[in-house]
């Protein structure tokens, strides 16, 4: 029993102390930090296995928790309805009106945004109808985009070509005539153009 005792003790000892044994004349093993007699031998003791618990001293990094990011929704469907695709326009001011839909209806916080040649025409917003004047003559493609609330690009159509035809006012009076009514009430017959009246050549005789 005393034997376990003096074994406890050494093992809590430093361990850069030193440790010697040897048997005293009642022939009990002794175990001391002290040589005491030539006849103590040392005794080797192995490198403890402990560690601290926090070897650093630094304290624990507890990892920062970002916000989980609000997934993005998503439509089953989104088109131009006006014009429709190909179409021709004939505007001698080159003005268009563009309707557009999806499916299902705009989310809270979302706005539509038309493209003309893949630029935007106006500032996003909740109309589904979109008003374009003095277009240039020729084909273009046009885009519907839906946006979220961080301006996201939630939804976007494929380019949809269609073609403006600007008719002159010349081209205008080829198609169809002005009449002496139609001065001052067409725009492609000016006031201004309108020829003077004939006189009745029975009028002349009074």
């Amino acid at each position: 029993m005393r034997l376990w005792l003096l074994i406890a003790c050494l093992l809590a000892l430093p361990a850069s102390a030193e440790v010697f044994t040897y048997v005293d004349a009642q022939g009990n093993r002794v175990f001391t930090d002290q040589p005491g007699t030539s006849k103590a031998k040392r005794v080797p003791l192995a490198t403890s296995n402990r560690m601290s618990a926090n070897p650093t001293g630094a304290a624990p990094v507890i990892a920062e928790q970002k916000p989980e990011a609000k997934p993005i929704f998503r439509y089953d469907m989104l088109r131009v309805l006006v014009p429709e695709p190909d179409a021709t326009i004939r505007s001698s001011a080159g003005e268009l009106i563009v309707s557009v839909t999806s499916e299902p209806g705009l989310q809270r916080g979302h706005r539509y945004r038309l493209l003309l040649d893949g630029q935007p025409t106006a500032e996003p917003g909740p109309s589904p109808v979109f008003a374009l004047s003095n277009i240039d003559r020729g084909s273009h493609n046009l885009s519907i985009e839906i946006l979220d609330e961080q301006g996201r690009t939630v939804e976007r159509t494929a380019n949809q070509p269609f073609h403006m035809l600007r008719i002159s006012l010349a081209q205008k009076r080829q198609v169809k005539p002005c009449t002496l009514p139609d001065y001052g009430q067409r725009p492609e017959c000016p006031i201004k153009d309108k020829p003077e009246e004939e006189k009745n050549p029975f009028l002349r005789l009074f």
